[in-house]
């Protein structure tokens, strides 16, 4: 058989493994809490495995390792970022967040906000934590839906148009049918997918460069010095800020609701300490193997004129093509599924947060369905109509999320007291500063664009302190 048939074999085959997936699943969705949550009664691996998949993706797998065939060895700061976030999250905010959201009935992380609060900032800030959530994550959907056509078309010969519409009906069907155990699920088998194809593409990426020496060697040939430069080139205090903006990065994972709600589903605290060792495994295997891609990737192909493209252009070119063909049709489903967390949370936002969906359970659940629906719609329409490079647009999204919601949930978690107002202008300030960063300055130094709008949001708190409080109730705010 062909490569081209190998591929296409393997894509059906997945694409018919999430749909009957979701068609298990959909058989335990009883309620609203089963559809977002599975009932709270997710295990170590799964929470782990899916997790750490909702987390990467596209912008893992042609990002990273597109970034490092550009930048060279300092893009390893974002690996470093990225696993130094994650593990703050499991050691700190996950036992206390898993602790809070049975304490309080939460079901998103919108529900968590808002405790406390009351009158027109609580309403103000339900409606915009829901609008941050629908715009962030129908480009970051969008991007998902992107990456994967762009690989299919170039593989099967279809359209743009109807890779995007194949890849968006299949993640439509299961993640309707099974809302959140159908999710979890299929990541956890992509994540799986992930892990593997970042053990086997840098073990024959190093051997097809002659080992460690031949990589050192390759590197310094065919990098220049600020490629070969742990700061890209840059020296002092101007260094240190690139280093720390890059690592920066990894902050914006407190603020993702799709990563949050993992903690919120697990089933208890056995489970999510076994979870935190497994993540911790798969971010460090899947994060600094892609980097490694990366360089191998300019070693060995030093001329490609897409930098997304090394993931791809490596694997033909060091794997043999029976190998490549499984390869790219596992990882193209991979990046294609990844969307469904994204959408999972976006629909609670629509039929949870706004409370559009009311009544019985069963009206519940048709109203998160058709949340689920008009969010691939938009996701779609994003990707055909306006495309962007996959890495730029993810990570825009990451970062707008971060700063919108990462330091609200800190203090509501560590009980730190602020008034109403403040906790509306830190949500609206760091969004605006995010997206105004994005839109109006052209190629933002790492710092600006990651760390900015996380500090504006978290000096909002800091200024919005209450002046008064009763020592009885220390999460007690004033208007």
């Amino acid at each position: 058989m062909s490569s081209v048939t190998i591929t296409a074999i393997t894509l059906i085959s997945y694409k018919v493994l999430l749909i009957l997936i979701g068609v298990w699943a959909s058989r335990r969705n009883r309620g609203e809490d089963d559809f977002f949550l599975g009932g709270r009664s997710l295990g170590p691996l799964v929470a782990a495995i899916s997790y750490s998949s909702s987390s990467s993706s596209a912008w893992t797998l042609l990002g990273i390792s597109g970034i490092a065939y550009v930048m060279g060895i300092s893009a390893i700061w974002f690996a470093v970022g990225s696993c130094l976030g994650m593990i703050i999250a499991w050691i700190w905010i996950a036992p206390a967040l898993m602790r809070r959201s049975r304490e309080s009935d939460l079901v998103t992380l919108t529900d968590l906000l808002l405790l406390e609060m009351s009158g027109a900032p609580r309403v103000a800030l339900r409606w915009f934590s829901a609008v941050v959530i629908i715009i962030a994550f129908s480009l970051y959907v969008a991007a998902q839906f992107q990456g994967a056509a762009t690989t299919f078309s170039s593989n099967f010969g279809f359209s743009f148009h109807s890779s995007v519409l194949i890849g968006a009906a299949v993640v439509l069907i299961y993640t309707m049918l099974g809302g959140f155990w159908a999710v979890s699920v299929t990541d956890t088998v992509q994540g799986l997918l992930m892990a593997a194809t970042a053990i086997v593409l840098p073990c024959a990426a190093l051997l097809a460069v002659g080992g460690l020496d031949g990589f050192v060697e390759g590197l310094q040939r065919t990098s220049s010095s600020d490629q070969l430069s742990w700061a890209g080139g840059k020296h002092g205090l101007v260094a240190a800020g690139f280093v720390l903006g890059i690592v920066s990065v990894g902050f914006g994972t407190f603020g993702q609701p799709h990563l949050l709600v993992r903690f919120m589903a697990l089933r208890d605290e056995r489970a999510l300490r076994q979870a935190r060792l497994l993540t911790i495994v798969w971010f460090c295997i899947v994060f600094f193997g892609m980097c490694f891609v990366g360089l191998a990737g300019r070693i060995l192909l030093p001329a490609l004129a897409d930098s997304e493209s090394v993931f791809f252009a490596l694997s033909s070119n060091v794997l043999p093509p029976v190998l490549a063909a499984i390869l790219v049709a596992a990882v193209l489903s991979a990046i294609m599924s990844t969307a469904d967390s994204q959408l999972l949370v976006a629909a609670s936002a629509v039929a949870h947060d706004l409370r559009f969906a009311r009544g019985s359970q069963a009206r519940l659940l048709l109203y998160s369905r058709v949340s689920v629906a008009l969010m691939v719609a938009l996701a779609v329409a994003i990707a055909l109509l306006l495309p962007a490079a996959v890495f730029s647009r993810a990570l825009f999204a990451w970062v707008a999320l971060g700063a919108a919601f990462g330091p609200l949930t800190i203090a509501r978690l560590a009980n730190v007291g602020v008034t109403n107002y403040a906790a509306l202008a830190s949500v609206v300030t760091g969004f605006s500063s995010a997206v105004a960063i994005h839109v109006f300055i052209d190629s933002p130094a790492p710092m600006l664009q990651n760390l900015l709008p996380l500090s504006l949001a978290a000096a909002c708190l800091v200024v919005g302190r209450p002046r008064t409080t009763d020592s009885a109730h220390p999460k007690a705010v004033v208007p």
